[in-house]
């Protein structure tokens, strides 16, 4: 008897996050090379405006010239000037991206940018100049790490020097040349240092055989095609008291118009780290579900949500972004690149009108929670009636949208590059 299992090689771009230890003189250190890093994304950004013609190496080659012409910039590392450039360059793609896609738009004067009186779309993520920067990434220079693998020293201009690694990952594993990136990031309980590494991965999946289709909602966080239900643990909603007071504390401690006390200070972190915690919680949660969903079937099937226009309706936006739909698929697809498996979005229009028996169209408020066909008899719960929908539209699609497991369409070789091979 032969059993067979799926053998998925890729490369991939792994983070382990570890967090920093110093002295408080080396994070002030750090915040100043944030707040640069943060003044040439901006600049970029300002200099794309003034000369709408420059392109990505333009950005790069900028960067020399606000080195050469402020001394504080000039403390930051080439390339993480550079970096900071890509950011921006970032933006500005993803604008362009945006108006090929031809977005529905509205007039707006573009007098602020020198330009004549054009069309410009307001949706489509114009360019602008961020307040506040968390973050400072450097790429091959500018940083080294220890024999040991447990101290990482900046070398640039702003003298950081040697901090430690606290973390349970073991960096021995890798060779420097794979650290592709070295990112400091500033959160409310502290620093923390991510490498991105390049490895390349291989992990055998045996065929579980099994296709599912998922209905999100809010009273449960999904509904599959079996007729299975994952709650929603509504993180947001349980926090909230304890939120609703930190903030009142913060708002008791505030002085308008002077400068702002200790006590101040203290109450505003301790209302970012709750927040914090929600959004960890949050992102816990999405991680461990969808590894679970991928790794029990073959064939995942959601329906191509726009969040971002759901949350227009003012009753349901607290829950819905408490729900984190997004963050969940792009979990989901991420690892069924990972482990090989289908992934495919389909259109969510009438999958909780029509019935999923017959197809006749069952118009339902979206208080009525039960599907009931006055031609076929059928009666199920609105949920599962969406999640067959769900399901028979996205077999019917299958091999046009979503990732393929066995690399035969191209959309999965946007994130991995790699080789699959079938063995026994």
């Amino acid at each position: 008897m032969l059993c067979w299992h799926l053998s998925v090689r890729s490369y991939q771009l792994l983070v382990y996050e570890f967090k920093l230890k110093g002295k408080q003189q080396q994070f002030n250190l750090i915040d100043e090379a944030i707040r640069t890093a943060l003044f040439v994304r901006n600049s970029c950004v300002r200099y794309w405006m003034d000369n709408p013609k420059v392109g990505k190496y333009d950005l790069s080659a900028y960067c020399k010239e606000l080195a050469a012409n402020f001394e504080w910039a000039g403390k930051l590392n080439s390339m993480a000037r550079q970096a900071s450039a890509d950011r921006a360059w970032a933006a500005i793609s993803r604008f362009y991206t945006n108006c090929k896609k031809k977005i529905p738009a509205k007039k707006a004067e573009n007098a602020v940018l020198g330009r004549p009186q054009v069309e410009r779309f307001s949706k489509t993520g114009f360019p602008n100049f961020k307040k506040r920067g968390h973050s400072v990434e450097y790429k091959t220079t500018g940083w080294k790490l220890s024999d040991e693998r447990k101290y990482l020293t900046l070398t640039d201009g702003f003298e950081i020097g040697r901090l430690k690694l606290v973390g349970t990952y073991d960096l021995h594993f890798y060779h420097l040349k794979d650290i592709k990136r070295v990112r400091l990031v500033k959160r409310a309980d502290g620093y923390y240092a991510q490498f991105c590494i390049a490895v390349e991965r291989e992990i055998q999946v045996e065929p579980s055989k099994k296709v599912v289709g998922l209905d999100v909602g809010l009273n449960h966080f999904y509904t599959d095609s079996n007729g299975d239900k994952a709650e929603n643990p509504r993180f947001l909603r349980k926090s909230e008291k304890a939120l609703k007071r930190l903030q009142k504390r913060v708002s008791k401690k505030f002085n308008k118009g002077k400068p702002q006390s200790n006590n101040y200070k203290k109450a505003r972190n301790k209302l970012a780290r709750k927040h914090l915690k929600v959004s960890r919680q949050r992102q816990d949660f999405a991680v461990k579900l969808a590894r679970c969903v991928i790794q029990s079937h073959d064939v995942v099937v959601y329906e191509d949500l726009q969040v971002r226009n759901l949350v227009k309706n003012h009753k349901l936006a607290k829950s819905i972004s408490d729900a984190s739909w997004y963050q969940f698929r792009c979990w989901l697809e991420y690892f069924g690149k990972v482990y090989g498996k289908i992934t495919i979005a389909v259109p969510p229009h009438w999958t909780s009108q029509n019935c999923s028996n017959c197809g006749e169209t069952v118009v339902k408020t979206l208080s009525t929670r039960t599907h009931e066909c006055p031609h076929c008899q059928t009666v199920l719960d609105r949920d599962d009636n969406a999640a067959l929908n769900i399901l028979a539209q996205g077999l019917s699609t299958a091999g046009h949208i979503g990732t393929n497991a066995w690399g035969e369409n191209d959309l999965c070789l946007e994130l991995v590059t790699g080789s699959t091979k079938l063995t026994q």
